[in-house]
């Protein structure tokens, strides 16, 4: 005991003289070098501390700035975080009506997780801002208190954390304290002194002096908007001597608004130099390479062809076919006349399709292929249109004698608008379905300028109307059809019946985007459609305008056809679990298997997909063997998040099936026609 008490006086001595020492050389040592730090807080992830440039506080402003010390693997957020997690923030509590101004942040990382892409800080991190105070410091000096929260994440985990800080700075003149060094290290991005622009579909363009292929070995550009841009999309860099392009993949950026951010530019020695910049707008697109664009106009035109064979096409195939029917035993400028009508009814439609689609996105709306069936409203129209189709077709009413007086020229004209109609109507039922070739084709005219991809979208009506354009400019092949009779009365009355049955499928449709309300008013706008229809058998003005006044009540019955809240359960398929960027993360994260499916309840090839090959007992066993997540996306309504994934997969509509194999392997997109050897052959070909 003894000994014990010996060592402990003697130890005390010992402290008791230390301290003394670094009290007398604390007492020696120059102002600058003083701390000017808060407390600290200690996690396992990171050490956080408030830090001031200066020791003193002698005016209104002060430098603080929140000093990050992160442990390897971990990171926070940089100001715009992108796809997930939050940048840091700080707020003073006292002195009482502070401020503090914006972080000065310096430029981030650019980390992909699980196909998501953030902008991170890792290492020692200082966000430094000013701070106003509301009066000068008293002789006392000033006492600063905040709170601070931010998110620490791992490529594991994320830890949200929050701290109370409170820094004592004395009042005076004013000299860099120790942590001044850190405020000189942590330089923000600095103004730009090259030229920047940036084109309609998202080709960032930065020229000046000193920019060539030998001192520009990567660039990355770091949006402000979180939305802007699709964050996980790499930035293929273009180097040329006076300057290079970024090609970015714009995500919810219109090019009528600035997109400003920080360009990150790495030299030959791995230097990097970060640049403010506000990107001049460039209206033109820029031209595609020659290569590009034959392949393109090639696969629009074989696209529009194949679009015949699709599943969407087969509604109209009933018109089209009473149509070829109709053509046997005329002649042969007649027959020319026709398909030369149909054509431009089809070409017409495609162009004003298409030129809506390119104006809409260059306007910063979120719309594919198809966009138009997305709209209850359109539905509805629609399903009216093929039901009084269909009843023309069955002989429920007829434009007879009574148009006789509208002169011989006009009735031998009606014909030819019948055709025209029938060509608008094939492409607005046609465009809910993507045929083989036309993914690239309409992806290329939404990337080209705009004139070339109306031509890409022509080129589409083209193919669609092609078999119907030879028949009429090689009559010839009209001898396969029968000679005209009674039969062809008979089949035109047959034909109706796919009408009626397209129109079930539409209001299918429509139940699915407006729920029963919906179908309410569709199948009263019907009702009120049959009852004009019988209507016409009657002759007098006051039932003609009883006529006009039914048909104009029914139209106004569309504004009541609104989109139902989302129903994100529902699906058709079994064993299936909804779209979410979050959850596909999470079971890719954990090696987990994922087959996506893209689809809408008026994409008629999504359903054949679905009810032959995703939803037999062969593929649904073969994802069970694999322990693999069915996982479908329900883009029947619009939806930003389905638009997203399928741009970031360079798709402009449905269907779209992509596999991610166990493990972190790449994902393989299968073909937008499915069958159960396809479908199982991936998953048991799936590396892992």
């Amino acid at each position: 005991m003894r000994v014990i008490c010996q060592y402990g006086s003697r130890t005390s001595l010992f402290v008791k003289l230390l301290f003394a020492v670094i009290f007398a050389v604390t007492l020696a040592a120059p102002r600058g070098a003083w701390a000017a730090e808060s407390n600290r807080f200690v996690s396992a992830e990171d050490t956080v501390s408030l830090v001031s440039k200066s020791d003193a506080a002698n005016g209104t402003a002060l430098q603080l700035g929140l000093l990050f010390r992160l442990a390897k693997g971990w990171h926070i957020y940089w100001k715009n975080a992108g796809d997930t997690g939050s940048p840091p923030q700080l707020a003073l509590t006292q002195p009482a009506g502070s401020t503090v101004g914006a972080f000065a942040w310096p430029a981030p990382e650019w980390l992909i997780t699980n196909s998501l892409g953030d902008y991170v800080l890792s290492g020692t991190v200082l966000l430094p801002a000013t701070v106003s105070l509301p009066q000068t410091p008293s002789a006392q000096g000033v006492n600063l208190s905040g709170n601070a929260q931010w998110l620490v994440c791992s490529a594991e985990i994320c830890v949200p954390q929050r701290a109370s800080f409170t820094l004592h700075l004395a009042e005076g003149r004013a000299a860099p304290s120790m942590q001044a060094g850190l405020f000189a290290a942590a330089r923000g991005a600095e103004p730009s002194p090259f030229t920047s622009s940036l084109s309609a579909n998202g080709v960032l363009t930065i020229t000046g002096p000193g920019l060539n292929p030998a001192n520009v070995r990567n660039a990355h550009f770091f949006p402000d908007r979180p939305d802007a841009i699709v964050n996980a999309a790499p930035q293929r860099l273009h180097v040329r001597s006076g300057g290079f392009s970024l090609a970015l993949k714009p995500l919810k950026w219109s090019p009528r608004e600035p997109l400003t951010g920080v360009l990150e530019i790495t030299d030959k020695t791995g230097d990097k130099q970060a640049l403010t910049i506000t990107p001049a707008r460039n209206g033109a697109k820029p031209a595609l390479p020659l290569p590009a664009l034959l392949w393109s106009a090639f696969g629009a035109l074989l696209g529009g062809l194949l679009l015949n064979l699709m599943p969407c096409v087969f509604p109209v195939l009933a018109i089209k076919a009473m149509s070829v029917a109709q053509l046997t035993g005329e002649s042969r400028s007649a027959i020319r006349a026709q398909a030369l009508a149909y054509t431009a009814g089809v070409i017409v439609t495609m162009l004003i399709v298409g030129g809506a689609l390119e104006g809409l996105r260059a306007a910063g709306a979120q719309l594919g292929w198809g966009f138009q069936l997305q709209s209850p409203t359109f539905v509805a129209f629609m399903a009216w249109l093929v039901f009084v189709i269909g009843l023309n077709l069955v002989g429920a009413f007829e434009f007879t004698s009574r148009f006789a007086n509208v002169g011989s020229s006009l009735a031998g004209r009606g014909t030819l608008i019948g055709s025209f109609v029938t060509g608008l109507v094939a492409v607005a039922v046609a465009t809910p379905c993507t045929a083989p070739f036309m993914g690239a084709a309409i992806a290329s005219a939404l990337a080209a300028p705009f004139a070339f991809g109306l031509g890409i979208f022509l080129l589409l009506g083209i193919g669609l109307s092609l078999p119907f354009l030879l028949l009429g400019f090689f009559p010839e092949l009209g001898a396969w059809l029968p000679r005209p009779g009674k039969w062809m009365e008979v089949l035109r009355q047959l034909l109706a019946f796919p009408m009626f049955a397209t129109t079930i499928w539409l209001l299918w449709v429509l139940a699915r985007q407006a729920g029963a309300t919906g179908v309410l008013v569709a199948l009263t706008g019907m009702m009120l459609l049959g009852f004009a229809v019988w209507l016409l058998r009657f002759q007098g003005l006051p039932l003609r305008v009883a006529r006009l006044a039914i048909a104009a009540g029914t139209l106004g019955l569309l504004p009541l056809v609104m989109p139902a809240l989302p129903d994100k359960t529902a699906s058709s398929l079994s064993n299936t679990i909804p779209y979410s960027a979050t959850r596909l993360a999470a079971l890719r994260a954990a090696g987990t298997p994922v087959l996506i499916d893209m689809s809408a309840a008026w994409c008629i090839t999504c359903l054949v997909n679905e009810r032959v090959a995703l939803d037999s007992d062969e593929v649904q066993a073969a994802l069970r063997a694999r322990h693999a997540v069915l996982m479908s996306g329900d883009w029947t309504n619009r939806d930003p998040a389905i638009t997203a994934y399928l741009e970031a997969e360079h798709r402009d509509g449905v269907p779209l099936y992509v596999y991610y194999p166990p493990g972190h392997a790449a994902p393989v997109i299968l073909p937008q026609l499915l069958t159960r050897s396809l479908v199982q052959r991936v998953l048991r070909d799936d590396v892992g």
